[in-house]
């Protein structure tokens, strides 16, 4: 396949607005000319998009199932289930691992992971995966960058007692997994105001989230 730039050079217009912004922010006017076109035109918004800060992040109870992820979570923590972070075997599923396992960790000992093996298990959610989980007492998994697709895993987990929360960020088929809740904001019934979130993006806001509520 072949693709081809159409290259639109800057208007007169544009030009003038990306050096007056340079001016006033002291930075490249190709710079600027890129903020201009995200829609940043002042020295405020250039700042805030170099610096964010946490607290203007969005709040994560804008995602679908949120509020029931959490309240698994806090319940599973409260009986003091057996807790299994599951995630894929790539840098976005191991970092999302990391991240989610690290910061449980901090407030709760009876964790475990798992990254399934890229040759035996292949991607996302697998049988041997859930035997595992069964086998050392897990009664919930929080599978991270996979398990949108994995109905028929999540089902087998199901009946042996084993609850799901997926936080992913692949495109959902028509038939969801009957996990207990599906973080992801590529859902048809979306209600989150951002849908490219990573996998480690997705287990992000479910940390924040926990975080804003353990402190």
């Amino acid at each position: 396949m072949n693709h081809k730039w159409n290259y639109q050079p800057p208007s007169q217009e544009q030009t003038e607005a990306a050096k007056a912004l340079a001016k006033e922010t002291g930075i490249s006017p190709i710079l600027c000319k890129l903020l201009l076109e995200r829609g940043m035109t002042s020295a405020a918004e250039a700042k805030r998009f170099f610096r964010p800060q946490l607290n203007e992040l969005h709040d994560p109870f804008l995602m679908k199932d949120m509020s029931i992820a959490v309240e698994r979570l806090n319940q599973a923590m409260g009986r003091k289930e057996r807790i299994m972070v599951y995630g894929d075997y790539d840098v976005d599923g191991t970092t999302a691992v990391a991240l989610v396992y690290k910061f449980l960790q901090q407030f709760y000992s009876n964790i475990d992971y798992y990254i399934p093996d890229r040759y035996n298990e292949g991607y996302g959610v697998s049988v041997k995966g859930v035997d595992y989980a069964c086998e050392t007492g897990v009664k919930l998994i929080i599978v991270l960058d996979c398990g949108i697709k994995a109905v028929e895993e999540i089902a087998y987990a199901k009946e042996k007692g084993i609850d799901f929360i997926i936080c992913d960020h692949h495109v959902p088929d028509d038939t969801l997994p009957p996990a207990i809740a599906i973080l992801n904001a590529k859902r048809a019934d979306n209600t989150y105001p951002y849908d490219h979130l990573s996998g480690c993006g997705v287990g992000f806001k479910f940390m924040q989230l926990s975080l804003e509520q353990w402190h």
